[in-house]
């Protein structure tokens, strides 16, 4: 029996306030490219966050390109709970020494 189950997907998006209006597309790719875009963002200690259907809609925007109007709500939850996930490690790191 043929596994169905559709290739892991992966898209890295990059942000800088001060050059851009919106998040930018900056890497996706499905299969072992896919694979590579997450060796490379634990390589860097980047936060990830798993969710298909993001994962899906953001696999249609051009890379290089600001992502459309209609992810910014989800895009903006996904970019706060990653800002919540560094303030905690950086919590961290500063207790650990201190300590």
């Amino acid at each position: 029996m043929k596994d169905s189950k559709e290739p892991k997907s992966a898209i890295a998006l990059r942000y800088d306030a001060e050059k851009d209006q919106a998040p930018r597309v900056v890497a996706a790719g499905k299969g072992w490219i896919a694979d590579k875009i997450v060796e490379i963002a634990e390589h860097h200690k980047v936060p990830l966050h798993k969710e298909a259907v993001v994962a899906e809609a953001l696999q249609k925007v051009e890379l290089g390109t600001e992502i459309p109007q209609a992810l910014y709500q989800v895009i903006a939850e996904i970019l706060f709970f990653v800002n919540r996930l560094n303030e905690k490690w950086l919590k961290k790191a500063k207790e650990r020494k201190h300590s």
